[in-house]
């Protein structure tokens, strides 16, 4: 067998077992096991493949089938087209949550500052933002040390250890020290009747610690909207991803203590940030 019906035989299998997206799933798997880059695998795609390689694409292939989410069969994810490691001890870095990254970097563009992110995760937030603003200086906290061990290794692949740190804090329990002009969170959010009705690849592979947000979803959002008052400068911002339906009754809590409240839609026009200003 050579590379090229490799390539379509896991095509087809992939896209019988209910494949979104086939043709990208198996060229990831295949230059995975291979070693190959995506020229590569076009430019060798008669090259014979070992029994050896057959059977690893094989071992991956039926992972995928079973519902394995493709980043932990990779061990990675492209965010703010940045690779960043993960494993299933994190969720998945999505690409609604650029959203946030990207306003930040856009309201503080040029500027230095101090940014905190609660419930961290791969570190996807702090890191990106630290690595398209060279002034950002940023701290990440999870309640997960496997959590932390993966943003640590993502901290030192994207050489970002002079400007970012990441430490095991209980947000529902303990409040963070020191002040930050900024606080940014991708909290768990969702209500914790629906994760058994998530489709199959996050209910059954993704950290349930990492989606449960309480009985209505908002249980980070209030000791979030509780503590910040506490640990950001006058003026300082506080940036919160949100559920499409929980624009309202975020916004109704950080309006406590935040003014110029306001809600950012995604790419899919969307609700999917939440964000003010201390007062």
């Amino acid at each position: 067998m050579v590379i090229r019906e490799l390539i379509q035989q896991t095509i087809v299998t992939l896209r019988n077992n209910g494949s979104d997206n086939p043709i990208f799933e198996a060229h990831s798997i295949i230059r995975f096991v291979l070693k190959l880059s995506a020229m590569d695998l076009v430019l060798q795609h008669n090259r014979t493949v070992s029994a050896i390689e057959i059977s690893a694409v094989d071992a991956l292939l039926n992972r995928r089938i079973s519902g394995e989410p493709l980043q932990y069969i990779l061990g990675v994810q492209e965010f703010m087209s940045l690779d960043f490691a993960v494993t299933p001890d994190v969720l998945i870095p999505r690409s609604d949550t650029e959203t946030l990254v990207e306003y930040v970097l856009s309201k503080m563009k040029n500027k230095g500052f101090m940014l905190l992110d609660i419930g961290t995760g791969t570190g996807c937030i702090p890191l990106s933002i630290a690595h398209f603003n060279p002034r950002a200086f940023v701290r990440g906290i999870d309640v997960s040390e496997k959590a932390l061990a993966v943003a640590e290794k993502n901290r030192k692949h994207l050489g970002l250890e002079d400007r970012s740190a990441f430490e095991k804090i209980d947000i529902l329990a303990e409040i963070p020290h020191g002040k930050y002009d900024i606080i940014t969170s991708n909290p768990p959010y969702i209500e914790s009747d629906v994760i058994t009705g998530l489709q199959k690849e996050v209910k059954d592979f993704e950290p349930h610690i990492a989606l449960d947000g309480g009985r209505d979803g908002l249980m980070f959002f209030r000791r979030i909207c509780k503590i910040a008052p506490k640990i950001l400068v006058k003026g300082g911002m506080l940036v919160l991803e949100i559920g499409y339906n929980q624009g309202s009754a975020v916004s109704e809590l950080m309006k406590k203590s935040f003014s110029d409240v306001r809600i950012i839609k995604d790419l899919c026009n969307n609700d999917r940030v939440a964000t003010g200003i201390l007062n």
